[in-house]
């Protein structure tokens, strides 16, 4: 599963068999941290989910920055919660990349927020899958 940890949603991405089909599934709004994991381990449990995949949104000079720092602190919280692997890989730019995306659709980003979350996890779980393809 794909995670675009941002401060007021997580979007949400899923992949199925061969990894090579990934689709956004929607996002969840930000609560507290233990609910938030605890609705993101309910969705793995019905999804059967395999492993997490977040995005750490590192600065343009690739620092860690308090966006990733923020999102590390995530990461770790979950990786205490399940015995799943949690891995993190470089979003700079998914959210961008997203919303022109989502232009191209005919759909407009700044009206769906959640939408955006989500297919910046799935592009966060591509970038994902095809580093672990190389």
């Amino acid at each position: 599963m794909g995670l675009d940890l941002g401060q007021r949603r997580i979007g949400l991405a899923v992949c199925h068999g061969t990894g090579r089909l990934v689709i956004p599934a929607g996002h969840l709004d930000r609560q507290t941290l233990k609910q938030d994991i605890d609705r993101l381990l309910d969705i793995a449990r019905e999804r059967q989910i395999e492993a997490f995949v977040a995005g750490l949104p590192y600065t343009l000079a690739g620092e860690v920055g308090a966006q990733a720092k923020r999102a590390q602190g995530f990461v770790r919280a979950l990786r205490r919660r399940t015995n799943l692997p949690v891995y993190t890989v470089d979003e700079r730019f998914t959210t961008y990349e997203a919303e022109g995306l989502l232009r191209e659709a005919g759909e407009q980003p700044s009206k769906r927020r959640g939408l955006v979350d989500a297919t910046a996890a799935a592009l966060i779980l591509e970038r994902f899958l095809a580093e672990e393809n190389r």
